[in-house]
């Protein structure tokens, strides 16, 4: 059976929550970031992610969360909505409430809290019986370093016999099993590289698209890589390469959601507190911030 006619390719920033100064959602704020970044050509967005502190929401929240985005995303984007709970009941139940949102695909991050009980058989089992309930096709989500579980490209191809399984979130970092990925599962699973780091090499061993934190704050830049790759520029693709890896450290692996708010907020977008019991950024973690995103040309020097 074929896989759902929805297309992977671009790029989809996994967008922060806002949250304002007491600590509750700032829904105002999440629709008008939407409407700003709407204006680069995205190929959607990807809701209640890890970057959008999902594990810290409430129901009620992430329900609103999703009514609010299907309102401010324009027709022709895709909405995805990350719904990954531990229990496969749990994760179908949002599942089917992001369907009923209008949500285009679901977003299911790796079980892992009884780690060493999530064995390929179990996760082959979680994910296939999300695919037969789910109203709306399934992405698989590995990200070893918010699960630590890394699962296996063997197991991700047999998540991926599922015909309501239509790709993979790959956030290891693995370019070579990436590409092994696509080879087990071939053309009709859709491969998306899951940071910014390694974007043009996952587009060169068969990765469709890419789910991008430095897509926040650098839209156009991600963009372009799509596009130069597409184009067969590798030159130039791989300077673009090279030049957005500094500051995608800073806003992933250095200082995280907090770095990422912190950019927002610098680029005129809102960011906002992050939700305890993260902590922002400090001061001098700011101005660290500042000169990384000034270096990278993302943002303009301060007046002398």
């Amino acid at each position: 059976m074929a896989k759902p006619a929805i297309s992977l390719s671009g790029v989809f920033p996994p967008i922060t929550t806002p949250f304002d100064t007491g600590g509750d959602v700032a829904y105002e704020a999440l629709a008008a970031n939407l409407a700003r970044w709407s204006a680069c050509d995205l190929a959607g967005y990807v809701v209640l992610g890890s970057n959008g502190e999902a594990s810290y929401l409430t129901g009620d929240e992430k329900a609103r969360i999703l009514e609010v985005c299907r309102q401010a995303i324009p027709p022709g984007k895709l909405l995805i909505a990350g719904t990954g709970c531990e229990s496969t009941s749990a994760t179908i139940a949002l599942t089917r409430l992001a369907a009923q949102a209008g949500a285009d695909a679901a977003l299911v991050v790796t079980p892992h809290y009884y780690g060493p009980r999530m064995t390929p058989d179990a996760l082959v089992r979680h994910y296939h019986q999300v695919a037969d309930a789910s109203p709306i096709p399934i992405i698989l989500y590995n990200v070893p370093k918010a699960t630590h579980l890394d699962m296996e490209a063997a197991t991700i191809a047999r998540g991926a016999q599922h015909p309501n399984v239509l790709g993979v979130k790959e956030s290891s970092g693995n370019v070579v099993k990436l590409a092994d990925i696509v080879r087990l599962c071939g053309p009709d699973f859709q491969v998306l590289a899951g940071t910014a780091g390694f974007f043009f090499p996952s587009l060169a061993v068969g990765a469709v698209g890419g789910v991008l934190a430095l897509a926040n704050i650098a839209p156009q830049q991600c963009i372009d890589l799509h596009r130069l790759h597409q184009a067969g520029r590798w030159a130039e693709a791989a300077d673009l390469q090279r030049r957005v890896i500094p500051v995608n450290a800073a806003v992933t692996a250095r200082y995280d959601i907090a770095g990422l708010k912190a950019a927002l907020d610098m680029l005129g977008y809102y960011g906002g507190p992050v939700r305890s019991p993260l902590l922002d950024l400090t001061d001098a973690e700011r101005e660290a911030l500042r000169t990384i995103l000034v270096d990278a040309q993302i943002l303009l020097p301060s007046p002398s």
